[in-house]
């Protein structure tokens, strides 16, 4: 299992991604994980002492890649932008969280449905973790309402979210 260290960083000014923190993968270790292309992929390990399951890899223009850090997983980590962390990783194969709910709702909404399977996978797999980690039936009826929303508005993820906070 590779294993580096890096520094977490946060994107001030990078259109969607404004304001993301993150981890940089360099192309050494993405070499080591044996991959064959350059898209999204997840990955599973250790950060510093905290075991994670299914975080997302993404490809940037400049070769590398990078793991965006949740407030969630930053809380648990202890850490923020500037704290040096240590990775130990490797690609995590498991199936990605669906909200069987989310879909049934979806199926009965042929514009939402429409809109929601134009999107990549990854994009979509966003929403379903949205919806599958409300912990109460009202937050996740609430989240599945936002989703049913957004895809009549064409908004990604993060578009959703702003608009959101915006409320």
């Amino acid at each position: 299992m590779p294993a580096y260290k890096t520094i977490i960083q946060k994107f001030s000014n990078n259109k969607e991604k404004t304001g993301w923190s993150y981890v940089e993968m360099p192309v050494d270790i993405w070499k080591k994980l044996k991959l064959k292309n350059r898209r999204e992929f997840r990955v599973k390990g250790f950060l510093d002492d905290v075991n994670v399951e299914r975080l997302s890899c993404m490809p940037m223009k400049d070769g590398n890649f990078i793991i965006p850090l949740n407030a969630e997983l930053r809380k648990k980590l202890g850490k923020n932008e500037g704290a040096m962390l240590h990775l130990k990783i490797e690609v995590d194969t498991s199936p990605a969280l669906q909200s069987a709910e989310l879909m049934e709702c979806l199926n009965d909404d042929d514009i939402a449905l429409k809109q929601f399977n134009s999107l990549l996978l990854s994009h979509r797999n966003y929403f379903h973790r949205y919806v599958y980690t409300a912990k109460g039936a009202a937050t996740k009826a609430g989240r599945i309402v936002n989703v049913i929303n957004a895809m009549h508005k064409k908004q990604d993820f993060g578009e959703m979210m702003r608009s959101l906070k915006k409320t």
